[in-house]
């Protein structure tokens, strides 16, 4: 049975997971952090997914008290703007479709066409996001919908695997204050911190990891190892060699320059989502904290140079961006072929990293971490070579189903105004997805028609972005034209009506987030939308 871990390198990942497994094993399990003062966060994740709630539910956090803490914010969508034609934009939210009369409502939507916004008409939260809404009233209460957060008589945590309903909102945070917040947390839980840097990495005669010797604490014996060390992979790349499956003949943006901008947000309001604008070479994330704004211009430098994308980008942030320090990152695109190999085990960027459109930087940690404990090895080297293959094959196909998702996302876009998004509709697709798509230009995606296994994205994601992105024709079923649409029609008339209702009685995102950090009642209001 492991007795003991080593986490090298901290951040985001390596305190998510060092919190994680002192939650789940206590003081059974000796853990010890090891991080460099010398490496910062690299600070590309801070926007999440619905599905972190269950990481901070199983810490036992309150977002009361860790939210203002880490300058965090709700996403309730994404916002795609410019991917279809420029000055266009469409919402990918956390909601689910409804259905009526067995068929989901954006067939419906395509068979009546009630309006030129599918997801208005079809969602709650696209108003909500267009009108700066908060999900919560100020008292705490979560808006409207076909989701309820008490967990009844449950007394036990969750994980991924129990995300049986939608919740309707993500988190934006600070990286770097989330990394501070759960150092505290785990050491104040007994992981032990060591602030040093590692020289080297020594393996047994099985070529198993032995220690790691540090600069000033020595070696650092341990019966596992798990590989924190971003892009570089100390541990599982260069000490134990394993190949690395690139995702970039698919994926072509492998540079991003970032930008921190502090920003009034009483005067500019706060998205509760976030954008993704397209561009000559790429696309800029936009993701607003409560205080400034993180954003960045994730490129291909086949098609630009980093002085050309740092200029696009400080030309989109404007006078704002004026005497602010640019970060440059490199991005390895792609997965390790096994994230596990003998006694190590790599989490987030040194596992793998597929570009941040979706957000999945933070749910690859969560879902590598929660793996971890369900796969924990006992004694027998046979057992851990059974758990390391289903654990690998589990994280392989969850990198392997996002990386699908987005090709879509640029294969499918109508856009094609220079060569970056020509070449988007001729490059290679992932096995599957072209036969995928032709099925969905017939019939919209469902269980049965996208990627097979768990990879955090449900059918609707990949209506929304079919609908959304306008390069790939689409019909509804043939089948609607037999059928009485009256139910259908009052449903999104329904939304339409709910939709409202919600955006005149909802907190604005900034008003809900002055009150949860006690600013004075005059200065919880925004100055102009």
């Amino acid at each position: 049975m492991v007795k003991s871990i080593v986490v090298v390198g901290g951040g985001t990942s390596g305190w998510m997971t060092a919190a994680y497994l002192r939650a789940s094993f206590g003081d059974r399990v000796d853990i010890t952090l090891v991080e460099s003062k010398h490496v910062p966060t690299i600070g590309v994740g801070e926007a999440t997914f619905s599905t972190v709630r269950h990481y901070f539910e199983y810490l036992g956090l309150d977002e009361r008290e860790w939210m203002p803490e880490c300058s965090a914010t709700y996403k309730l969508a994404i916002r795609f703007e410019n991917w279809r034609t420029q000055g266009e934009h469409f919402y990918h939210p956390f909601e689910r479709l409804r259905v009526v009369d067995g068929f989901p409502i954006t067939d419906w939507w395509l068979h009546t066409k009630p309006g030129d916004r599918f997801d208005r008409d079809c969602f709650l939260i696209a108003s909500l996001c267009d009108e700066l809404r908060s999900p919560r009233y100020l008292d705490g209460t979560l808006f409207e919908q076909d989701f309820s957060e008490e967990g009844g008589d449950r007394v036990f945590r969750t994980t991924l695997s129990e995300q049986d309903t939608q919740f309707p909102y993500a988190y934006h945070f600070d990286a770097a204050l989330l990394a501070r917040y759960l150092t505290k947390y785990g050491t104040d839980r007994g992981v032990r911190h060591v602030l040093d840097d590692v020289l080297d990495v020594a393996l047994d005669e099985r070529g198993w990891i032995s220690h790691v010797v540090t600069k000033e604490h020595g070696e650092l014996h341990a019966d596992l190892f798990v590989d924190c060390t971003g892009f570089k992979g100390l541990l599982i790349n260069q000490a134990l060699a394993e190949p690395f499956q690139s995702y970039q003949d698919t994926l072509p943006n492998n540079r991003a320059v970032a930008l921190r901008v502090p920003v009034d947000m009483a005067e500019r309001g706060l998205r509760p989502c976030t954008t993704a604008t397209a561009q000559d070479a790429g696309w800029i994330w936009t993701i607003p904290l409560f205080g400034r704004v993180g954003t960045g211009y994730v490129y291909s430098d086949e098609y630009c140079t980093p002085e050309e994308a740092e200029r696009t980008l400080r030309a989109h942030v404007g006078p704002d961006s004026e005497g602010l320090e640019a970060n440059h990152i490199r991005m390895r695109i792609g997965r390790n072929e096994r994230s596990w190999v003998n006694n190590c085990v790599a989490v987030g960027l040194s596992s793998g990293f597929v570009e941040p459109l979706e957000s999945t930087g933070i749910f690859f940690i969560q879902n590598a971490v929660e793996q971890l404990v369900k796969h924990f090895p006992a004694g027998a080297e046979a057992d851990w070579e059974n758990l390391r293959a289903s654990y690998n094959r589990q994280v392989s196909n969850v990198m392997d189903g996002v990386r699908e998702f987005l090709v879509l996302h640029y294969y499918a876009a109508a856009r094609q105004d220079n060569q970056y998004w020509k070449d988007t509709k001729t490059r290679p697709l992932p096995d599957s997805l072209g036969e995928r798509i032709e099925r969905w230009s017939t019939k919209l995606p469902d269980n049965e028609s996208v990627f097979p296994y768990f990879h955090g994205f449900e059918p609707y994601s990949y209506t929304a972005m079919l609908l959304g992105l306008g390069g790939v024709p689409v019909q509804a079923p043939p089948s609607l034209a037999l059928l009485n649409d009256e139910a259908a029609v009052r449903e999104l008339q329904l939304v339409k009506k709910q939709a409202a209702r919600l955006v005149e009685r909802l907190p604005s995102q900034y008003e809900y987030f002055a009150h949860l950090h006690g600013l004075p009642p005059e200065r919880r209001s925004t100055r102009k939308r």
